[in-house]
């Protein structure tokens, strides 16, 4: 009895330095720091959504655009944040199943990024937009600024909607509240109602501005009425004006 429990504890010593060891073998994630305004309800459920992958995230709540210019990568695959992991660039809703798969393949590139933010990618996709998915590309920037399809993401039928750029008459003016102005880089957050034309449910956003006058008529906790429309990728104010 004795030689069998010794045998017993012996065996167990084993798998739990075995069960150690393979723990001890597995590599660490790079800490992955995060540039975003410190307003943008999607870019805090993005990075919500690394941490629970695993992710050790450092966030900067101090905007995205000077970043993204210091690391080398072009304005038209700009997004909301900008992330950093191993030298790689991250911009905007990138999955974690890419990132990983970037430190893994370790190729000669600036780093990811999904243009805009469509609907559907992660950080996007939470209940207030329904069953609703755009299309979209995660692509590869090259160290050349030319880039290529890394993972294309299909959408569903509610992902489309018809763009309407060019005619503002047509877009419907939204109710909301300034949250925030940024004229050095162009940018306006605001607290907002449903906006139609764009499948968008109220929520606090981050968009780009059609004029950069804009920006000189409104101030942080204004209410204003406002349109928007997506160009190029990305959720712009076309017009906009004080609430009465």
């Amino acid at each position: 009895m004795q030689r069998r429990h010794l045998l017993n504890a012996a065996l167990g010593l084993l798998l739990s330095g075995t069960a150690v060891l393979a723990r001890s073998a597995t590599p660490a994630l790079p800490v992955l720091q995060v540039w975003k305004d410190p307003n943008c309800g999607c870019c805090n459920d993005w990075v919500d959504i690394l941490r629970k992958d695993g992710f050790a995230v450092q966030v900067f709540d101090t905007g995205n655009t000077a970043v993204r210019k210091r690391l080398g990568l072009p304005d038209r695959y700009g997004s909301c944040h900008t992330g950093l992991i191993a030298g790689y660039v991250i911009e905007g809703h990138v999955s974690t199943r890419e990132i990983r798969r970037l430190l893994a393949e370790k190729p000669q590139a600036i780093g990811l990024a999904v243009p805009g933010m469509p609907v559907g990618s992660p950080g996007m996709d939470g209940p207030v937009y329904g069953d609703r998915r755009d299309t979209y590309d995660v692509v590869m920037v090259l160290r050349d600024g030319s880039a290529r399809v890394y993972q294309h993401y299909p959408g569903n039928a509610k992902a489309g909607f018809k763009s309407t750029a060019g005619d503002t008459g047509a877009l419907p003016t939204v109710e909301a509240e300034v949250r925030k102005v940024d004229a050095r880089a162009g940018k306006i957050t605001l607290k907002h109602r449903d906006i139609p034309n764009l499948d968008m449910p109220p929520m606090t956003m981050v968009f780009q501005v059609s004029d950069p006058a804009f920006l000189g008529q409104v101030k942080a906790g204004d209410k204003v009425r406002f349109t928007a429309d997506k160009i190029q990728g990305a959720y712009t104010v076309m017009s906009i004006a004080p609430a009465p």
